[in-house]
């Protein structure tokens, strides 16, 4: 179980549409000095390039961000054929050019290959960890860039727009700028996808206490809600018991 203290302050999930041209870390440094609070974390990383929606929780939500790391995500961008640059995206330098003759029809059908289970190994330009160190540093700096290990990931679809569903929790058009934050969503609204299961009263007074509870049935974590309304914290089936992953101090 998580027991680490929750912190005085605003708490709830904020969304953030980030600009181009800062990274995330950015974002968020952005986002502590408007509010005058440390205690922020962001779920997902958006490229410096990349805009979009990052979801951040403030104070007590920090500790819920994990659980929205395998939320389904939309990305949308503009891609080009026959080039290759050197970071596999549009800010590195063009090192192989190449004629495509293609047809629309083609286009989608190889597009359909690259949906469903696939094993995707991250590029060297990429933010993920190999030995603690973050690949784009290495090979920025022109260093031998260690390989990192290929990962499983599932694509649900790959569209194309034009040529020349999904359901989402969080939508950027209702997203703010991180220097001049909306208003803080409620703590619970960064697992508000998760199952739920209402606690009889005398489960939620040992619940508040960290203790385990009977199985709920249910795969995954889930939330333990108070037969008011309050979310006490997260659960996970563990055999013949429910067993607690982050319990939330009272607000």
């Amino acid at each position: 179980m998580d027991g680490s203290g929750d912190v005085t302050g605003p708490s709830g999930i904020l969304l953030v549409d980030k600009p181009a041209g800062i990274t995330s870390h950015d974002a968020v440094a952005a986002v502590r000095r408007a509010l005058g609070t440390r205690k922020v974390g962001h779920a997902g990383t958006l490229d410096p390039m990349a805009t979009g929606l990052l979801v951040v929780g403030v104070g007590r939500a920090t500790r819920l961000l994990r659980f929205l790391g395998e939320f389904p995500k939309l990305y949308e961008g503009t891609g080009v054929l026959g080039m290759e640059t050197e970071t596999l995206d549009a800010e590195g330098a063009v090192v192989r050019r190449a004629s495509v003759d293609v047809d629309e029809r083609a286009l989608r059908e190889a597009m359909d290959r690259l949906t469903g289970d696939l094993e995707q190994r991250p590029p060297a330009f990429s933010a993920v960890k190999v030995g603690g160190r973050k690949l784009y540093r290495a090979a920025r700096a022109g260093r031998d860039v260690p390989e990192a290990l290929p990962r499983r990931i599932h694509v649900f679809a790959f569209n194309l727009r034009r040529f020349d569903g999904q359901r989402f929790e969080f939508r950027v058009e209702a997203a703010s700028s991180p220097d001049r934050p909306g208003e803080l969503l409620p703590v619970d609204a960064a697992v508000a996808h998760l199952a739920a299961v209402t606690l009889h009263p005398e489960e939620a007074r040992v619940a508040v206490h960290g203790r385990c509870l009977g199985p709920a049935g249910i795969t995954g974590p889930y939330r333990a809600v108070a037969p008011d309304g309050r979310l006490i914290g997260i659960y996970r089936d563990d055999g013949a018991k429910a067993v607690p992953e982050v319990i939330l101090a009272p607000a």
